[in-house]
C-alpha cells in the first residue's frame, strides 16, 4: 500500500505516515459531494453560517494540539500560537458577508414591464489543493466562501501537513456539517492530476509553485473547470526618505523573517530611498539579529527550521551565488546546525545587491533578503517591477497620496503601505504574472467560487 510521510523538519524523523486513499474511494468520495452540494444549495446562507461558525469553534477548541503539531510538521515556533487569529478573523468576515456577497444583484438600468438581475449560483465541487507553509490560513481562504457560496469541497492538503486536513475533517463533522460536503482525501499526484483531468469537479483552487500550476492546468485542460492559482512571489519594500523610521525596520524585518520566511507575502527584496538607506541599514541588521534560530517546540525560539532540507539548501546556493558576485553578507550566524542537507538555517541580510543575483529576483521563501539603495521614485518602481511575480508590494511612507500614486504603478496585486505580510478580507488576495490567476477573498472570492446566471423577466402583455 502506498503511503505518505510526514518527515518533521525538527528532528529528521518520521512524524507521521498515512495511506494513499485508493481510486475508487476518490471516485466514491466525489459522487458523494456531488448528491451533497445539490441539497446544501438551497439551505439557506444562514443556516450555513451556523455550520461554518460551528466548525470555526470546534477547530479553536482544538488549538492547544494543533500548535505542537504545527511545530512538528513544518517548524513553526510554539509561541506563536499557530494560524488562530487569523483563521478566525477570516471564517467570521467571510460568513458575514456571505449575504450580501450571494444576494440578486439588479440590472443597472431599470425597464419597465421587466424584473432583471443577475444571481450567483454555486459552481459544484471545489477541489483545493493547500499548501504547508500557512496550512489552516491558506486552506480557510476557499473552504470557508466555497461552502457558505453553496459548493462541496474537497480538500487535499500538502504531504508535509497531512494531518491539517485531518483537524479540518474532525471540525467540521463535530460542527454537523451533513455528510459529503467536506471530504479530506490523501492522494498522490497521479491521483490529483487524473481527478483534475476528469471532469467530475468544477473548480480547483491551489496555492504552491509556479511549476505546480503550470501542471495543474495542464491536468485540466479540456475540462473548462474554472482556476483559482496563487504560485510564486519575490515581494518588494520600498522604503521613503520621510519613512517613520524605527517602525519600517521592525516590521519589515518580521515580514522577511517571521514562519523563517516561507510567507507568500514575506518580504523577500527591500529598496531604500539613498537619502536614508545607510540609517536603515544600520537599524535593520541590528534588529535582524533578534531573530534567532532554535527548536520550534521550545516556547523561547522565534524562528525555527525551514520546513524541509532542500529548501534551505536552495537558499545556501543563492547567498553562495550573491557572495561570489559581490554582495556582503551582515549576519553570518555561525550555528553547527547549519550545513548543506539540514533545514536549519539561520537568518541574513544581504547588501551589494543586485538584479543579476538570484537572491534579487528568483523566490526564496527563506529567511534572506537583500537591500539596494535607490536614487528616487521612478528607479524604486522599474526594481519593484522587474520580477516575473507579483503578489503583494509595501510602501513605507508617512505621505498616503504618494503611496498611491507609486502603487498604481506597481505590478502587483495587492499594494500596502506602512505594514506587510497580511490577508485583508475585504479586499483580494490576487497576483499577477507568474503568480497566478483568480483571487480570494472579499467579494472577488465569491464571485470566484460561484457562476453568475441572468433573469430576465417580462411582465405578460
Amino acid at each position: 500500500m502506498e503511503t505518505i510521510k510526514i518527515t518533521s523538519p525538527v528532528d529528521g524523523s518520521v512524524f507521521a505516515e498515512r495511506p494513499v486513499a485508493a481510486d475508487a474511494a476518490i471516485g466514491a468520495a466525489v459522487d458523494r459531494a456531488r448528491a451533497a452540494q445539490a441539497e446544501w444549495a438551497r439551505v439557506p446562507i444562514a443556516e450555513r453560517g451556523t455550520y461554518l461558525l460551528a466548525f470555526l469553534e470546534a477547530l479553536l477548541a482544538a488549538n492547544d494540539e494543533i500548535v505542537p503539531e504545527l511545530a512538528w510538521q513544518m517548524g513553526r515556533p510554539v509561541r506563536y500560537g499557530g494560524e488562530k487569529g487569523g483563521v478566525e478573523e477570516l471564517t467570521r468576515y467571510m460568513v458575514d458577508l456571505a449575504e450580501n456577497a450571494l444576494a440578486d444583484r439588479p440590472a443597472p438600468d431599470e425597464r419597465a414591464g421587466f424584473r432583471r438581475y443577475l444571481r450567483r449560483d454555486p459552481l459544484g465541487v471545489v477541489f483545493v489543493i493547500a499548501p504547508w507553509n500557512y496550512p489552516y490560513l491558506t486552506a480557510v481562504n476557499t473552504i470557508v466562501p466555497a461552502l457558505m457560496a453553496g459548493n462541496a469541497v474537497i480538500l487535499k492538503h500538502a504531504a508535509q501537513t497531512l494531518l491539517v486536513g485531518e483537524r479540518f475533517q474532525s471540525a467540521f463533522d463535530k460542527a454537523g456539517l451533513p455528510k459529503g460536503l467536506f471530504q479530506n482525501l490523501v492522494m498522490s499526484h497521479s491521483q490529483t492530476e487524473k481527478l483534475l483531468g476528469s471532469g467530475t469537479v468544477d473548480h480547483c483552487n491551489f496555492t504552491g509553485s509556479v511549476g505546480g500550476g503550470r501542471a495543474i492546468e495542464k491536468a485540466a485542460a479540456g475540462t473548462f473547470m474554472t482556476l483559482g492559482l496563487e504560485l510564486g512571489g519575490k515581494d518588494p519594500a520600498y522604503v521613503l526618505p520621510d519613512v517613520k523610521l524605527d517602525h519600517a525596520i521592525a516590521n519589515l524585518a518580521e515580514g522577511a523573517f517571521f514562519n523563517t520566511g516561507q510567507c507568500c507575502c514575506g518580504i523577500e527584496r527591500i529598496y531604500v530611498h539613498e537619502e536614508v538607506y545607510d540609517d536603515f541599514v544600520e537599524g535593520f541588521i541590528a534588529e535582524s539579529r533578534n531573530w534567532t534560530l532554535g527548536n520550534p517546540t521550545d516556547s523561547g525560539t522565534v524562528m525555527g527550521p525551514m520546513a524541509q532540507a532542500r529548501f534551505a539548501d536552495f537558499i545556501r546556493e543563492q547567498k553562495a551565488e550573491a557572495l561570489r558576485k559581490g554582495a556582503t553578507a551582515h549576519l553570518n550566524v555561525k550555528d553547527d546546525r547549519d550545513a548543506a542537507g539540514s533545514p536549519y538555517l539561520p537568518a541574513e541580510v544581504l547588501t551589494g545587491v543586485n538584479h543579476q543575483m538570484s537572491v534579487m529576483r528568483e523566490e526564496s521563501f527563506g529567511p534572506i533578503v537583500g537591500i539596494m539603495k535607490v536614487r528616487d521614485d521612478e528607479e524604486a518602481i522599474q526594481l519593484m517591477n522587474d520580477s516575473p511575480y507579483g503578489l503583494t508590494a509595501s510602501i513605507w511612507t508617512r505621505d498616503t497620496d504618494r503611496a498611491a500614486t507609486i502603487g498604481d504603478r506597481v505590478e502587483t496585486g495587492l499594494v500596502f503601505m506602512n505594514r506587510c505580510d497580511y490577508v485583508d478580507p475585504g479586499l483580494v488576495w490576487t497576483g499577477v504574472k507568474d503568480t497566478g490567476k483568480g483571487g480570494a477573498m472579499g467579494l472577488v472570492g465569491y464571485d470566484n467560487l460561484t457562476r453568475p446566471k441572468g433573469f430576465h423577466l417580462r411582465e405578460a402583455i
